[in-house]
């Protein structure tokens, strides 16, 4: 009558997702497609193991899906130069690494872009916390002392 738990779950995840997009700057954007990337990877290597090749393959198609359309497609080759151009050409190789993995069953394959979207990541977090400082709240308003004497700024008509 109400639904399983499992779908209130989900909703509720779904929900705290979107909220958390919606409220992450461009750098933590890139940082939640890693970490999505990451965890379809960990999905696909855990069907693996079971045998649910339908699983599989659909983790193994949002892993792609997040670094094709997440990753590479945030990339401004104009602006970013050689090191856009390099991370342009790694996420191509981590999508046809993954397909190959996908195509052949091969677990390792699934470690060996596991290890790059780990220590891309790495690299990101990093200049995350390195950028924080510049990227400080600005200055607070000074606020009035309210035990100061201070002049009307009422107009008498």
């Amino acid at each position: 009558m109400f639904g399983s738990t499992h779908s209130g779950a989900n909703a509720y995840a779904k929900v705290g997702l979107e909220t958390g997009v919606s409220s992450a700057s461009p750098h933590q954007l890139i940082a939640m497609l890693f970490e999505g990337a990451l965890i379809a990877i960990s999905t696909a290597q855990q069907h693996m193991k079971d045998g649910n090749v339908p699983a599989k393959g659909q983790a193994i198609s949002k892993a792609i899906a997040i670094i094709e359309n997440g990753l590479r497609a945030s990339l401004d080759k104009k602006v970013g130069g050689d090191i856009a151009l390099s991370l342009d050409a790694l996420y191509d190789y981590m999508s046809n690494r993954l397909l190959v993995a996908n195509l052949k069953n091969q677990p390792e394959i699934l470690d060996e872009v596991t290890r790059l979207l780990r220590d891309l990541k790495g690299a990101w977090d990093a200049i995350g916390t390195t950028a924080a400082p510049a990227a400080a709240a600005p200055a607070a308003i000074p606020q009035p002392d309210p035990l100061e004497p201070h002049t009307s700024r009422l107009v008498k008509a």
